[in-house]
């Protein structure tokens, strides 16, 4: 009977081992992961300035080559290289004296064929009371007549001589034809010059205000007017859009200008078309044929999509796609169409939407489909483009 109960104490001693083993070996159900933390930025519409950043050559407002328009010898340079000097300035003296005794010559023959006008006068008039008396003959009156008209001609001749002749002798005095700052002198007292010779005595150049003439693609042209025309953008001005420079040195030009016109025509060999732009110039900073980069406002985007260009990412192909978090709070993939970059931002055409929330961190862990929980936003992307735009002036 002792022998009995022992057994059965220890069978029960057993099976509560055995079970205890048992469910210690059993697998435990897991816990579900966390959810992985992104920030986002929330995104919304605003107007943008569209402006594109081409290279460019500084060229003179105008340039006006000095060349000697009589012969002679030069008596005088009446200027310092590199002065500046007003439209009217005399800058060079020729010989006159050929051509004052030329004047003289001609005002005497205007003189002689003046008093022939009037003997001419004289001598018609009595030949018209004797011939209606029959006492000379008509064709003596006829003579009087012609010569009458030969002398008024002379008379007319000589005045267009004189007339030359002041205008030779103005010539001896070149004057600048604009106001600018003069070059080198290619001549000094006691060179021969001849009449429209193909060496200029200086060239004056005006440099307030300067062109700059900047290429621009013609399929970036031919977008931009397509976007015009179905209402995307909005003109910046007809033909008068800002512009700003870039120097060679990196440093920003202080005084902007606009955009004047663009060429009608394509180079053919470069596919481009030539834009022109003009700067004020009062300290003469810019000089003509310095390489600059222009900044030329093209339009307005109306209702544009700002994302920060961490929360874009591009594949291998070029294309472009954007995580954003849906109202479930789960991770939605999108493909987006961009236009350009902003600063540290691109401009989004397609594929974001007003209200979007765009992760910008935390990419790694959140794939598409899943829940994710959000960290502290960072400043919304209108506040941002509001920064950008105060940065860039437009």
């Amino acid at each position: 009977m002792v022998l009995t109960v022992k057994n059965h104490i220890l069978r029960t001693l057993l099976l509560g081992a055995t079970s205890a083993l048992a469910s210690a070996c059993a697998p435990q159900a897991k816990p579900p992961p966390p959810k992985p933390a992104v920030t986002v930025v929330d995104l919304h519409a605003t107007a943008v300035s569209l402006t594109t950043e081409l290279p460019g050559r500084v060229s003179a407002f105008r340039i006006a080559e000095v060349r000697p328009q009589v012969n002679g010898v030069v008596l005088k340079r009446l200027f310092k290289e590199g002065d500046l000097v007003g439209a009217g300035r005399q800058l060079y003296q020729i010989d006159p004296a050929p051509y004052q005794a030329s004047l003289a010559s001609a005002q005497a023959s205007l003189a002689r064929a003046r008093a022939s006008v009037v003997a001419a006068k004289l001598t018609v008039e009595r030949y018209k009371v004797l011939a209606d008396a029959h006492a000379v003959s008509r064709q003596d009156y006829d003579n009087a007549v012609a010569t009458l008209g030969q002398d008024e001609a002379d008379v007319g001749s000589g005045e267009a001589a004189v007339r030359t002749a002041q205008i030779n002798l103005a010539y001896t005095k070149v004057y600048s034809p604009i106001s600018g700052r003069t070059g080198r002198s290619s001549v000094t007292e006691g060179a021969l010059v001849t009449a429209n010779q193909s060496t200029t005595l200086v060239t004056v150049t005006q440099l307030d205000p300067v062109y700059v003439d900047v290429t621009e693609p013609s399929a970036t042209i031919v977008r931009l007017k397509r976007e015009l025309a179905a209402g995307q953008i909005r003109n910046a001005g007809a033909n008068q859009a800002p512009a700003k420079l870039l120097l060679e040195d990196g440093s920003h030009y202080d005084s902007p200008g606009t955009l004047q016109f663009s060429e009608v025509t394509v180079d053919e060999s470069t596919g481009s078309v030539t834009l022109r732009a003009i700067f004020p110039n009062a300290a003469d900073l810019l000089l003509p044929g310095m390489f600059v980069r222009a900044t030329i406002e093209e339009g307005v985007r109306e209702g544009a999509i700002l994302a920060p260009q961490q929360g874009i990412t591009h594949a291998p192909d070029g294309s472009a796609t954007a995580l954003v978090v849906g109202p479930d709070n789960r991770v939605v993939k999108r493909t987006v169409q961009l236009d350009r970059a902003l600063g540290d931002q691109w401009v989004v055409t397609h594929g974001l939407a007003p209200g979007d929330r765009l992760i910008v961190s935390g990419l790694q862990a959140a794939k598409p489909g899943t829940l994710v929980t959000l960290r502290d936003a960072t400043p919304n992307s209108t506040t941002t483009a509001a920064a950008l735009v105060a940065r860039t002036g437009h």
